[in-house]
């Protein structure tokens, strides 16, 4: 159809290959690098018998897990800017077609649902709010490889499309009809590119500083930027883990046992071992984290205050007696460790009672989940 000059509908140029393919590129980067540290984040959670992680340097993980939701929240406009851009051809038809466009369209509908469900319900367990009744973690997990897989299909039916939109430069600015056609300006494909990244570096600048001390300033969306009892958040207080009782009671024991030997240790007794420093970060995987200066007992001086410790891994049970993470294991390479500790206090302070006194677990190297407060019990597995 012809429409007269004054009368012509207005056009996106900005919508088609050129740009969905460059910001798939980085969306797919985000996506990947999302899906890497996960896995690490997992594993070390869930070791499987071949997983090995080390305890040094022990910034690490607060590294890893920090690029695994930074990259998680700039994916989000990276999405909604590609989903903009392919829009109008998730409806062509025919809707079913070849073998090959049957295989292209389902690969994209597993695509789109897989990554909206992990960046959504990644983006709520950061604030720390399950509006559902699966098991996030398990969820999370077994998704990340439907995401993952469908990407791959996707990739590799739609590579050569993605050569070719790649192969052709964006014009150095936006083409625009004579000023004399009454026409609108068409939107610029690096306009929209421009804006696509802007949004994505502001969306993972505004979580990036709680995991970055000197970004703080700029996490307007962090739910935990460095506050908390004693310089530290807490994800979980004593009165949600129902320990407060047991943990102030004078007749509080820590129960220390190797093999056929066992003590019981009050806190009193714990002080006067030796006491080590460490300056060891806590960190969180909902990707805050913040460095704090431990002192304690060095865990190996408090096994050999027992018996002797021939190696292996070692587990450690907390007052809380309710949730998954009442206990923990700790592997033997990070129990041998100098600068794990049984902490007595943070920061020059006795323990906060939400920070897990009267002791607590801290090791180089570890998800805060795996930081046992409140400690009960520490047994040597054989």
């Amino acid at each position: 159809m012809n429409f007269p000059a004054t009368a012509r509908p207005r056009v996106t140029t900005a919508r088609g290959p050129a740009v969905a393919s460059r910001v798939g590129i980085a969306l797919g980067s985000a996506i990947l690098l999302c899906f890497g540290t996960g896995l690490l984040s997992h594993w070390i959670q869930h070791p499987p018998s071949w997983f090995w992680w080390p305890a040094h340097p022990v910034w690490l993980y607060r590294v890893t897990q920090g690029a695994h939701v930074i990259s998680g929240v700039a994916a989000i406009p990276l999405l909604l800017v590609k989903l903009w851009a392919v829009y109008p051809r998730l409806f062509h038809r025919p809707i079913i077609g070849s073998a090959l466009r049957i295989l292209e369209r389902g690969s994209i509908a597993i695509l789109v649902g897989a990554t909206i469900f992990q960046l959504s319900t990644g983006l709520l367990n950061i604030a720390q709010y399950y509006p559902w009744k699966f098991f996030f973690p398990t969820a999370h997990y077994a998704m990340a490889y439907v995401a993952v897989g469908a990407l791959a299909v996707h990739l590799s039916v739609k590579l050569p499309v993605i050569r070719d939109a790649l192969r052709h430069r964006l014009p150095k600015s936006p083409t625009e009809p004579p000023a004399d056609t009454g026409t609108r300006p068409h939107i610029s494909r690096r306009a929209v590119l421009t804006g696509a990244g802007v949004a994505a570096v502001a969306a993972g600048l505004a979580v990036a500083g709680q995991t970055i001390p000197f970004l703080r300033w700029a996490a307007v969306l962090a739910p935990r930027s460095g506050h908390g009892p004693q310089g530290v958040p807490v994800n979980r207080s004593a009165a949600a883990a129902g320990v407060g009782d047991r943990a102030r009671d004078p007749e509080y024991r820590l129960t220390v046992a190797i093999g056929d030997r066992q003590r019981q240790f009050t806190r009193d007794e714990l002080l006067s071992l030796p006491q080590t420093q460490a300056r060891l970060p806590i960190a969180c995987v909902e990707g805050w984290s913040a460095g704090a200066d431990w002192s304690g007992v060095r865990l190996l001086d408090l096994l050999a205050a027992v018996g002797d410790y021939a190696g292996g891994d070692i587990r450690f049970r907390s007052l809380e007696q309710t949730g998954i993470y009442g206990s923990s294991i700790l592997p033997q390479r990070h129990a041998i460790d100098d600068s794990t500790l049984v902490a007595l206090t943070i920061n020059g302070e006795t323990l906060d009672l939400d920070h897990g006194y009267p002791c607590r677990l801290i090791a180089p190297n570890r998800p805060g989940v795996l930081q046992t407060k409140w400690l009960s019990e520490i047994e040597v597995l054989p």
